[in-house]
Formats: C-alpha cells, sequence, structure tokens
C-alpha cells in the first residue's frame, strides 16, 4: 500500500497560514518555515497587546487627569480620594473626557472632591 502524505489538504493548511502572513516582509511570507513563526509569533502578541491596550488606555487617562488635576491645585490622589468622599462614581475615561471637552464642568467636580476632602478632614479632627 502507498504511504499518504495528505496531498491536498496539506496545501489548504499552508494556504490559510500564507494568506495570514500576507503582507509580512521579505522571507516571513515566503518561506514555509519562517510564515509559521511569524503567523504564530503575531498571535502571541495579538493575545498579550489586546490585554496590554486596556493598561495603556488607563495609563492615558490618568496622565490627562493628573495634569487637569495639577492646573487646578489639587494632586490626582487627592482627587480621587475626594471623588470618593462625594460619592461621585465616574471613571476615568469620563472623567479625561469632561477635562478635555468640558473644562467648566470639570472645575465643578474638582471643587465637589475638594469640599468632601475638607469635610472629611473636618470630620476625623473632631
Amino acid at each position: 500500500m502507498p504511504r499518504a502524505k495528505k496531498g491536498a489538504a496539506r496545501r489548504q493548511a499552508k494556504v490559510r497560514w500564507f494568506k495570514a502572513a500576507k503582507g509580512y516582509r521579505g522571507s516571513r511570507s515566503k518561506n514555509w518555515r519562517r510564515v509559521r513563526e511569524a503567523v504564530t509569533r503575531a498571535g502571541v502578541y495579538a493575545y498579550r497587546d489586546r490585554r496590554q491596550r486596556k493598561r495603556d488606555f488607563r495609563a492615558l487617562w490618568i496622565t490627562r487627569i493628573t495634569a487637569a488635576c495639577r492646573a487646578r491645585g489639587i494632586r490626582y490622589s487627592q482627587f480621587i480620594a475626594g471623588l470618593k468622599a462625594a460619592e461621585i462614581t465616574l471613571n476615568r475615561k469620563m472623567l479625561s473626557e469632561i477635562a478635555i471637552a468640558d473644562p467648566s464642568g470639570y472645575d465643578q467636580i474638582v471643587e465637589l472632591a475638594t469640599k468632601a476632602l475638607e469635610q472629611k478632614a473636618a470630620k476625623q479632627a473632631a
């Protein structure tokens, strides 16, 4: 009995890999071994960076909020503590958007946070 070498099925599988590697530079889109390595590695990076993107955006929002707070004479940590004390539940994404799009509204939020901090400090002192 002749040995089976998978024939068309193997070719179809390779075609899928080569399509995934389309546009890669040099032998990474032409050479079968390099294609497998490149596509596998790309998948690993994609998986990792789907999680990394969330961290990157949170860091960006915090940076924006920090800059907006410093311009108004309050530290980021104090601002967040003041928001919690005032029971204002805005996430960091919305806070950064407000800081950019509506500075006067952000001023009001900062004012509420500072008042809540002062009240909290007065309670602890008493």
